[in-house]
């Protein structure tokens, strides 16, 4: 179940799976025609591009709230803002 967060009165997605955070984005890059390809793996992250933009997203099989949101706000340019709520 979703909770509200306390101070910005938005639902909070809690951690998330790494394999749903990456299959959100690419199914919202779809629906905006941007372009998400995986671009090579560093040393703790694997590399995504975005529209020519390098988004790095940690091999972590769950990512935390903050670092999710992290990740979905360097995805704005391209996906809209506040896409993900």
């Amino acid at each position: 179940m979703r909770t509200r967060h306390p101070n910005l009165g938005y639902p909070r997605f809690g951690d998330v799976k790494r394999w749903d955070l990456l299959r959100r984005i690419a199914k919202r890059a779809k629906q905006c025609e941007a372009v998400w390809e995986f671009d090579g793996a560093g040393s703790r992250h694997d590399i995504w591009i975005l529209n020519n933009q390098k988004i790095p997203v940690p091999r972590h099989s769950e990512i935390g709230e903050g670092l999710a949101e992290s990740i979905f706000k360097q995805c704005e340019f391209a996906l809209g803002e506040r896409w993900w709520k």
